[in-house]
């Protein structure tokens, strides 16, 4: 194997490692954002953001919103708080 070979195995394992990151932190990514906004289903939002990986990211974009949707406080934390 010459130098040239082994700089292009070098590259290809880079190229395939920061995919495989780039992918599940695209995978965690509406999970740790509706955990950092205290989403009332937030485990449910980072399940969501997983299982679209198996789906090839095609409902992605919607977990996402899922994840910065707000929700309005019931009548009774208004009045407790």
């Amino acid at each position: 194997m010459s130098g040239l070979d082994i700089f292009a195995w070098l590259v290809l394992i880079v190229l395939v490692a920061s995919s495989a990151f780039v992918v599940a932190f695209m995978a965690m990514l509406p999970g740790m954002i509706a955990r950092r906004r205290n989403h009332p289903w937030k485990d449910a939002v980072a399940v969501g953001g997983w299982v679209t990986l198996f789906f090839g990211f095609v409902l992605w974009p919607i977990v996402l919103i899922w994840a910065y949707v707000d929700f309005p406080h019931s009548a009774e934390r208004e009045t407790a708080g």
